[in-house]
């Protein structure tokens, strides 16, 4: 089975950079079968499709959050990271890792695998 685990900080301070790693098991993010997204949800607000690795690690973004985004991977542990610079409370939402054979999309029946989240908050 597979099972996509999120882990980070749950508190981020305002100008820092936001680094939360997602963890796959069950499959690999170097085979082509699938890509591999980070999506989040602010409070009160629509999912949000940040961007997704391949399986060989080239990257897509969100085009409103690409001067600030970054993805990268390890794959001896079959993570993936996602990497958001000088952050605000505005990036204040739920993260969610997610994986599937499409990328781009925000309707929560495209992705076969989801992690179950994790609340990050930037306050300080």
């Amino acid at each position: 089975q597979v099972q996509l685990v999120e882990s980070g900080p749950g508190l981020v301070k305002p100008s820092q950079t936001l680094s939360l790693i997602c963890t796959v098991s069950g499959d690999s993010i170097t085979t082509s079968s699938n890509y591999w997204s980070w999506i989040r949800q602010p409070p009160g607000k629509d999912l949000e499709w940040m961007g997704a690795i391949t399986y060989s690690g080239g990257a897509y973004y969100n085009p409103s959050l690409k001067s600030r985004t970054s993805l990268s991977r390890d794959t001896s542990k079959n993570q993936f990271t996602l990497h958001v610079s000088s952050v605000t409370p505005e990036d204040t939402a739920m993260y969610y890792c997610a994986g599937g054979p499409r990328w781009g999309s925000t309707l929560l029946d495209e992705y076969p695998y989801w992690g179950r989240g994790t609340q990050v908050t930037v306050s300080s």
